[in-house]
């Protein structure tokens, strides 16, 4: 990932300079110059309509329609394994699309439409001729957190790494702009947006896109054969109260955007059930998410289980294969550890629809209105069920949102007299999937939680 960076003529800098903001095709003159809402406002015109949301059964992402006969890329980490995911198009319509290629290195996957409209949008990816320079302005378009389609963030290409062919910027990334567009001034691709850098603050987010060199180069070796689907191998079955099962990451295993790697396992479980989930180790920094039959995720642990050992103690929602994804928290880091799925009776659990611990801190979203950092759960409620919702925390001020769902804000809680704990209750208006919203009051907030959904009888 090499970028030519060639001198410029000492008569050219101005010019060159208005040609980054102005865009290519505006001549240079007082009258022709746009201010920046005007550029923010013409790219977002030209580039919007041909971004996507794209849905595999657990991620979701972004993408830029590259072809008007429905090829899409993305990031590989949105799409995983998935032979086809969801795509949505700006307009709203839904498509299912094939995944016709997949690299883990460049993280980036190509996608095609099924039965595509006609006259699809296009972005255009920027001719090689084109330098990418430091201190140009950068423009995201994506659907951060899955929910917010259409989302225009915008900043300055802050750096260039030329030894993995990543274009930095400090135009505002989050969970869910992945696979998504890098613009320039003039609408074109400069990049696929692929990770996000935070410290353990928080305060420090920098975005990283693969450079359009390298796409260029995925999309030649998929033509050519070069690259094609990942192997597709059997997921380890665990059994509730079986042995302890010891297993090893290494560096075959697949890697998340931040390089640390993980595996997945599968597991029969049945409504009301509940179980503990321990995940040891002596080498690596265990880390556990776990899905529900239906890909949503519903509980995630990092230390709960002493020292750095995961643990999660959840009550199962539903009948059906539930999905565990277990990761060496540290990028790089491989070592044995030893996981087991029990079954408890532990009254704590007893009514529970939801029992999480968590971490706000480098992981969590950013709350667009004031930057403080929240997690995003869910739960299955049924309409008439009366619930109590409890998020408590002695590192930071709690605060707490419910979101219905058809997406509206139901309740919210300060956290107030306290300052400990935040609850809510309520009879539930309607059966479905209701969000929570785990956040600090203060954009300063920071540290360990415990939010539980409990039925009230």
């Amino acid at each position: 990932m090499l970028f030519a960076l060639h001198p410029i003529p000492r008569g050219w800098v101005s010019a060159l300079a208005l040609a980054v903001i102005l865009g290519r095709g505006f001549p240079v003159g007082a009258q022709a110059r746009e201010t920046d809402e005007q550029v923010n406002i013409r790219v977002y015109r030209l580039a919007s309509p041909a971004v996507v949301s794209v849905r595999s059964p657990h991620s979701t992402g972004s993408g830029t329609i590259i072809d008007p006969a429905g090829l899409i890329v993305t990031n590989g980490h949105v799409v995983g394994r998935s032979r086809t995911v969801e795509v949505t198009l700006a307009d709203g319509r839904k498509f299912t699309a094939q995944v016709t290629a997949v690299s883990r290195n460049p993280d980036l996957a190509l996608l095609r439409l099924n039965n595509p409209p006609a006259h699809l949008p296009t972005i255009s990816i920027a001719p090689v001729g084109k330098p990418v320079l430091v201190g140009q302005r950068a423009f995201a378009i994506g659907d951060p957190f899955g929910r917010f389609a259409g989302t225009l963030t915008t900043g300055i290409v802050s750096r260039l790494d030329q030894t993995q062919q990543l274009i930095q910027t400090d135009a505002l990334l989050n969970p869910g702009n992945s696979g998504g567009p890098l613009l320039n001034s003039d609408g074109e691709l400069i990049g696929v947006n692929t990770a996000v850098f935070a410290d353990g603050t928080g305060n420090v987010r920098l975005g990283f896109a693969i450079s359009s060199d390298r796409l260029r180069q995925f999309l030649a070796d998929v033509q050519a054969g070069r690259v094609g689907l990942w192997e597709s191998t059997p997921t380890p079955q665990l059994q509730i109260n079986a042995p302890k099962l010891t297993a090893s990451f290494s560096h075959r295993d697949e890697t998340l955007p931040d390089g640390s790697y993980f595996q997945i396992y599968e597991f029969q479980g049945q409504a009301g059930q509940n179980v503990v989930i321990e995940m040891n180790s002596q080498q690596v920094d265990p880390y556990m998410i776990l899905f529900d039959p239906q890909g949503r995720q519903i509980a995630d642990d990092d230390d709960s289980g002493g020292g750095k050992n995961a643990l999660i103690r959840t009550r199962l929602p539903l009948t059906g294969t539930y999905t565990l994804y277990v990761n060496s928290y540290e990028a790089g880091k491989i070592g044995s550890y030893t996981l087991a799925i029990r079954s408890t009776n532990d009254p704590k659990l007893t009514g529970i629809l939801l029992q999480q611990s968590g971490i706000l801190g480098a992981d969590s979203q950013v709350m667009p209105r004031d930057g403080s950092l929240f997690d995003l759960l869910s739960f299955e409620g049924k309409s008439g069920q009366v619930v109590q919702i409890t998020l408590t925390s002695s590192d930071f001020h709690p605060y707490l949102i419910l979101y219905s769902p058809d997406q509206r804000v139901l309740q919210k809680h300060n956290g107030l007299p306290d300052r400990r704990s935040a609850v809510i209750k309520l009879r539930l208006p309607t059966t479905g999937i209701y969000r929570v919203v785990a956040n600090s009051f203060t954009p300063q907030g920071r540290g360990r939680y415990e939010l539980i959904v409990r039925e009230v009888r």
